[in-house]
């Protein structure tokens, strides 16, 4: 059994490999991980394509889902982003909350924090920020998001209870999170759940389905709620990496399920507003204050 260190040592090191190289390579193989098959699978991903402020520079084919289609992103939101990559998710969660809001991608790879202030600052937005460090520390002060999305992340982080009371601390109160993720029912195969490629691949650090959501409750989120939930199906020419032919029936036929699901949940309590300060409240209290020269001020 790996520790956490050691997983986490091989998810970033496979990571800064994809970031090295082509979306084309990286759709072509297991959640962008794996050595490349002889055809394009795209097999976990959502097509981002159509969506508002989506940047084909930043999008490397690594996500599992469109968590921002769900998030509910309002103008001038506060929204962090748990595995940012090369950014594509915060530049289309910056089109929702347009320039007034602020989009913060926390990821813990050195070279995909470069790849996104690179292409941030090609679109010039100066509301958008990458930051490096974990998702199980977030390096972002209590109650700072309205909003929190992930796109395929939390499968690749040792303790998925660590980085869901992260989220839970950094969201404000009456905030919200909207998470696709891959998750299991049934246990998978030991050649599968032991081999570093497919934890790298978003597959064996997957937990059960189950599990996953008992964390987020128990964590104090309500209204947590499935969004939207597809079914993933690896190919027989990957699987025949890790299984011989009767093994690879055995499962395709068993009752394993894996999935990708996309998960609602928010933090109890109300927003605080800020209250606006009209030109002549700023007047007002300007002249309320007495003369600097008297020294009081």
């Amino acid at each position: 059994m790996k520790t956490e260190q050691e997983l986490k040592d091989i998810v970033k090191t496979r990571y800064t490999k994809i970031a090295e190289q082509g979306k084309a390579e990286n759709a072509s193989s297991c959640c962008g991980a794996t050595t490349p098959t002889n055809k394009v699978y795209n097999i976990m991903m959502d097509d981002y394509s159509e969506t508002e402020g989506y940047v084909d520079e930043a999008d490397l084919g690594l996500g599992c889902g469109l968590p921002t289609h769900f998030a509910k992103i309002k103008k001038g939101d506060t929204v962090i982003d748990l595995g940012s990559g090369a950014g594509n998710d915060c530049f289309v969660a910056r089109h929702e909350t347009g320039a007034e809001g602020k989009v913060i991608g926390i990821d813990f790879t050195p070279i995909m924090i470069k790849k996104s202030r690179i292409n941030a600052e090609k679109l010039g937005y100066n509301n958008v920020e990458f930051r490096e460090g974990d998702i199980d520390d977030i390096p972002v002060s209590d109650n700072v998001a309205d909003v929190i999305v992930s796109n395929c992340v939390l499968n690749l982080v040792p303790s998925k209870e660590k980085v869901i009371k992260e989220i839970y601390r950094v969201l404000k109160p009456g905030g919200h999170f909207s998470i696709s993720d891959i998750v299991l029912v049934g246990n998978l195969p030991d050649a599968l759940k032991e081999d570093a490629e497919m934890y790298a691949g978003c597959v064996a650090g997957a937990i059960q389905k189950t599990e996953y959501l008992q964390h987020i409750s128990d964590a104090g989120f309500s209204n947590v709620t499935i969004q939207k939930e597809k079914p993933i199906t690896i190919p027989d020419d990957i699987l025949s990496k890790y299984m011989s032919d009767d093994m690879i029936r055995d499962f395709n036929t068993s009752s394993i399920g894996i999935f990708s699901i996309t998960v609602y949940a928010q933090k109890p309590g109300n927003k605080v507003e800020k209250p606006k300060v009209t030109l002549s409240e700023i007047q007002e209290n300007t002249s309320s204050c007495c003369s600097p020269k008297s020294g009081c001020c």
